[in-house]
C-alpha cells in the first residue's frame, strides 16, 4: 500500500513552481489531492497538473482567492493535511505598492487558511511554505564562520527599514501563522527553503529560476551575491515528510549548497562550456563571505539534498526544453 493511499490532502496555489513538485508527488504515493488555483479554467496554469500520472482519478481543482475570507474551506473541508504554498512572489524593487502586492497577501492569506483549518475537524497538521527569507535578514553579519539555523528569524524592523518587502512578507505571515497556532492549539510546521532551482514544470518562468536563465542567457557580469540554493524536488519531498512523519516539529532550514554566485557560473560552464556565461563580476568589491545553513534537522527529516551539479544541469536543460532561452 502507498503511503497516501485513500488520504485526501489540500495543496495551495498549487500551479506555482515548489506546489506543482508537490502535487506531482503526493500523486505518486497515492495520495488524493484537493487542489486551490486563483483560476481553474486557466489552461496555461493548469494544464501541466492535469495531465500529471494520477492526475485523472485523484487531483482536484478548486478556485480560492487568499485575500477571500473562507474560499479555501470548500478544498480544505474532509483532508487530513493542508499545504500551504501560495504566497506572492516580486522583486522587492519593483513592487510599487508592497503593502497590497506583498505583506497583505501573504500575511491575510496564512490567515484565512488556518482559520478554515481550525473549522476542520479531520486535519491533523498544517504545513507552511515559508522561506530563509523569514530566517536570516536580521542585521547580523553573516561572516564565513556562521551557522544560520532555525533559532534565527528575520526582524521586521529591519527589513522594513531596509525596504526587503519579500522578505517583511514571509517573516509577518511567518509570525503570524506560529502566534495562531499556539492561540487555537493547531499542529503546523514551516519549511523555510533557500533560493529553490531545479526543472519546471509550469511553462510559466518564476522569479528563482530567472537567477539561471539570466546567468546562461547573455548577461555580461555576475552579481556580487551569495546564494543558499536547494532543489525544487528536496522542497516538495521535504513538505511530505514533515507530514507523513509524526515526529516532525517546528521549522526546517532547507538549503543544500551555499555558494557565491561565481562559483555558481563556474559549475555552469563545467556543466556547459558552450554556454554564454559571464565572466566578470558587477563590482569590484570584495566577494560577498559565503556562511553556512545548518542541515541538522532536515536530515532527520530524512531530506537528502540533490547535488548542486545536478539541479543546476536540470535547470539549464529544463530552461531550454521550455524555449525560455
Amino acid at each position: 500500500m502507498s503511503c497516501g493511499e485513500s488520504k485526501v490532502v489540500c495543496v495551495t496555489g498549487a500551479s506555482g513552481f515548489i506546489a506543482s513538485w508537490l502535487v506531482k508527488f503526493l500523486l505518486q504515493r497515492g495520495y488524493t489531492v484537493k487542489a486551490t488555483v486563483r483560476d481553474p479554467d486557466d489552461q496555461k496554469k493548469t494544464e501541466h497538473l492535469l495531465t500529471l500520472d494520477g492526475a485523472k482519478e485523484r487531483l482536484h481543482l478548486f478556485k480560492a482567492d487568499l485575500l477571500e475570507e473562507g474560499s479555501f474551506y470548500t478544498a480544505i473541508d474532509g483532508c487530513e493535511c493542508v499545504f500551504h504554498t501560495a504566497s506572492p512572489v516580486l522583486r522587492s524593487v519593483s513592487s510599487t505598492n508592497p503593502q497590497a502586492e506583498l505583506i497583505e497577501p501573504a500575511l491575510k492569506g496564512t490567515l484565512n487558511v488556518l482559520g478554515s483549518c481550525v473549522k476542520v475537524q479531520s486535519i491533523r497538521r498544517v504545513v507552511i511554505t515559508s522561506s530563509m527569507a523569514a530566517v536570516g535578514f536580521n542585521g547580523k553579519p553573516l561572516a564565513a564562520d556562521v551557522i544560520v539555523d532555525e533559532s534565527w528569524f528575520s526582524d521586521p524592523a529591519f527589513c522594513e527599514k531596509s525596504k526587503l518587502w519579500y522578505m517583511l512578507s514571509k517573516t509577518l505571515a511567518e509570525e503570524a501563522a506560529w502566534k495562531f497556532a499556539k492561540e487555537k492549539g493547531i499542529d503546523i510546521i514551516t519549511i523555510n527553503p533557500g533560493w529553490v532551482i531545479g526543472p519546471l514544470l509550469q511553462t510559466t518562468l518564476n522569479l528563482s529560476e530567472e537567477l539561471v536563465l539570466k546567468l546562461v542567457n547573455g548577461t555580461e557580469k555576475f552579481p556580487n551575491r551569495t546564494y543558499r540554493l536547494v532543489d525544487v524536488r528536496d522542497v516538495a519531498i521535504a513538505h511530505i515528510l514533515a507530514f507523513e512523519n509524526p515526529s516532525a516539529s517546528g521549522r526546517y532550514c532547507l538549503v543544500g549548497s551555499a555558494k557565491h554566485c561565481s562559483e555558481v557560473v563556474k559549475m555552469l560552464y563545467e556543466i556547459s562550456p558552450a554556454l554564454n556565461l559571464p565572466d566578470k563580476c558587477a563590482d569590484d568589491k570584495p566577494f560577498t563571505p559565503t556562511n553556512q545553513v545548518s542541515k541538522k534537522r532536515t536530515q532527520t527529516l530524512g531530506v537528502k539534498y540533490t547535488p548542486l551539479e545536478v539541479s543546476l544541469k536540470d535547470t539549464v536543460e529544463s530552461l531550454k526544453n521550455k524555449n525560455f532561452f
